[in-house]
């Protein structure tokens, strides 16, 4: 019956499908037994987030629902579709084309992301062995619920835990300076869509969401080889450091754009946990 529903709303335009579709699939996540209109409503969502019609308090909601119900857009380490292959002064590196979601990082952690001695640096070890909370102890509490939305980039992660989460898969953090290349190409953008910054490119301060969105929700914040939220959504740790500090890209949620621009940077602590901070994969090929 659901599948019928899904077919009248393809008859709307994307826009005026959106909300409809979002509600659809709610009803289909509680019924939570119809595959086939499952797969329908997914991919229904998925297009209409794609086609980047519609306001973004819309797409947002309905890429939450996504989340819930599966993306199909994401992959994981394992996959080739994963990553985006980058040339950068000679060095052939593979980069994670979204930021690491809540779906992983939830998956290492309950896993043997904490227990497993190799993931970790002697410096992880100590501030992991003496820590006060485990990330999954702050993801749970009601407070966090808006924040851990499958979808979503996994944020509120130390620097310790997203370099153990990168070794497990045989990953590191990216450079500064091989992500700033990956963000201006070889056109020297300063936004990943060129110039200017304009307006509903990026998860910035000046959207007014207030949280971080799915990732790959902003179309225009994404490369031509496909890599997304480089100006937006959330900050991102590097691996460069700097004393007991950390180098990051301040572009988020929580900044203006002024923080989104290609060049912008920023020092934190390692062990800082933030809402609008998280990491995306890099390899060396």
């Amino acid at each position: 019956m659901r599948s019928g529903e899904v077919e009248s709303l393809l008859q709307l335009s994307p826009a005026d499908r959106l909300e409809p579709l979002t509600e659809l699939a709610r009803g289909v996540l509680s019924d939570g037994e119809d595959q086939a209109a499952r797969g329908k409503v997914t991919g229904a969502l998925v297009a209409a987030i794609e086609s980047g019609a519609g306001t973004v308090l819309a797409r947002m909601e309905a890429a939450e629902m996504l989340g819930a119900l599966g993306d199909t857009r994401l992959r994981t380490p394992d996959s080739n579709e994963y990553w985006a292959e980058f040339d950068v002064d000679g060095h052939r590196i593979a980069v994670g084309r979204h930021l690491v979601t809540v779906t992983e990082i939830a998956a290492f952690f309950a896993a043997d992301g904490y227990t497993n001695d190799e993931y970790w640096t002697e410096a992880g070890k100590h501030w992991r062995d003496t820590r006060r909370t485990y990330w999954p102890d702050l993801a749970g509490e009601p407070d966090s619920a808006p924040l851990v939305v499958p979808n979503q980039p996994a944020i509120g992660v130390t620097w310790f835990e997203a370099s153990a989460y990168a070794k497990a898969h045989g990953a590191r953090l990216l450079h500064l300076d091989e992500r700033l290349f990956v963000m201006r190409g070889d056109a020297n953008r300063p936004y990943p869509w060129g110039q200017p910054f304009g307006y509903g490119n990026a998860n910035t301060s000046e959207e007014s969401l207030g949280k971080p969105s799915a990732v790959g929700l902003f179309q225009g914040d994404c490369t031509p080889e496909g890599v997304y939220d480089l100006a937006g959504n959330v900050a991102e740790w590097t691996m460069d450091e700097a004393d007991d500090e950390v180098i990051i890209h301040p572009g988020s949620w929580n900044q203006p754009s002024m923080s989104a621009w290609a060049k912008a940077r920023a020092l934190v602590p390692q062990k800082t946990r933030s809402a609008d901070l998280g990491f995306r994969l890099a390899r060396d090929l």
